[in-house]
């Protein structure tokens, strides 16, 4: 049975007073200025226990600042900051030092050591607190069994893979047993098979142990592929958050339709190059159907409702967190000015959303 405690399910379970107690990240009201630049402008946001959470945006939003500041190497210039429950905003450094050992960290260049072996790269953190050398091997020998690397335990980095070297990563970064991991663009270095394999990690990791991750990346795939709900950036404010099925199948504001356009489907550059707002001889819509509208009869129905009106253009199912997600562009014939209008609203009561793209000025 998976234990995980995930955030549809707090939810639908728990009060607002026992969801904030289930919080291991809670931000309130972020800043944090550099000169007249605001990293961090405003920011709420919280990750509940045994969440996985991505924080996507383009480079420059703030996303290495919230980090900095989540973990400490930052000061907040106001706003709380609460992990597990307490707020780090305004600690002195001593008090800060146990809460860190609470945040796991995996970095995209892995900030491995390279003159210790690997089992001593993983004991590092416990070394550091004072951990007998016989504990930290056990633990580390532990965490590298987890990681599927029992056998490379004295190997140096510069005899591993990438892929390898991230793994080692992981489980130092989950010696000190922390509640919270922050992975910063962690897999932007390894190519596209490594990263399902160290995505699949860290959803096992996350089963296993009910621990919260935060994904720092600019990655889509990344977060279609792991996470259980997404938060956009955009110039140090949160614009738009959602589980991931939600926001990938309908982005609210244009940044986020902007950082999705790699991973869906998109109209034909031959086709969107001749788009005209008027003229033509026929209208391209783009429909968005999501949960089980998407897979329904929706254009079987649209023909029988209304004969000859519209040709499939481009688009198709995808599934993200199990929930069917589509994306289509039709073609509807121009000749009937008012033959668009009564498609886009035979759609949309079966819970599409459409736009009128333009007017195809070169369809035979």
């Amino acid at each position: 049975m998976n234990s995980i405690v995930t955030a549809s399910a707090i939810k639908g379970n728990s009060s607002p007073g026992e969801r904030q107690k289930d919080d291991i990240v809670r931000l309130i009201d972020v800043r944090r200025r550099f000169g007249r630049t605001a990293a961090l402008d405003g920011i709420t946001f919280s990750a509940r226990r045994g969440e996985i959470v991505g924080i996507i945006g383009r480079s420059g939003a703030g996303k290495s600042t919230l980090i900095r500041c989540l973990n400490g190497l930052e000061r907040a210039d106001s706003g709380e900051i609460h992990i597990e429950g307490r707020n780090i905003t305004g600690l002195a450094e001593r008090d800060l030092q146990p809460l860190r050992r609470r945040i796991g960290m995996i970095f995209q260049h892995f900030n491995l050591l390279s003159a210790k072996t690997v089992e001593e790269n993983v004991a590092l953190p416990l070394k550091i607190e004072g951990v007998a050398k016989a504990e930290r091997l056990k633990r580390a020998h532990e965490l590298l069994d987890l990681v599927g690397l029992s056998d490379k335990a004295k190997a140096y980095p510069a005899e591993l893979s990438g892929g390898q070297k991230q793994r080692v990563g992981i489980a130092r970064a989950l010696a000190a047993r922390p509640a919270l991991l922050l992975s910063d663009e962690a897999t932007s270095a390894l190519d596209p098979e490594t990263t399902r394999s160290i995505l699949a990690l860290l959803r096992d990791i996350n089963r296993k142990l009910g621990l919260t991750i935060l994904l720092i990346t600019h990655e889509m795939e990344v977060v279609r592929g792991i996470a259980d709900r997404v938060a956009v950036i955009d110039a140090g404010r949160i614009v738009e958050e959602g589980p991931v099925w939600s926001v990938f199948a309908n982005p609210q504001t244009p940044i986020t339709a902007s950082l999705l356009s790699g991973i869906r489907p998109q109209l034909p550059e031959h086709i969107a190059a001749r788009l005209s707002q008027t003229g033509g001889t026929e209208a391209i819509l783009s429909v968005d159907l999501a949960g089980p509208d998407a897979q329904g009869a929706v254009f079987s129905d649209l023909s029988a409702a209304l004969p000859h009106s519209f040709r499939l253009v481009h688009g198709g199912i995808d599934h993200i967190q199990n929930q069917p997600v589509a994306r289509f562009f039709i073609a509807v014939p121009a000749r009937d000015a008012a033959l668009a209008g009564r498609v886009q609203q035979f759609l949309e009561a079966r819970s599409a959303r459409v736009e009128v793209l333009g007017y195809d000025t070169d369809h035979a």
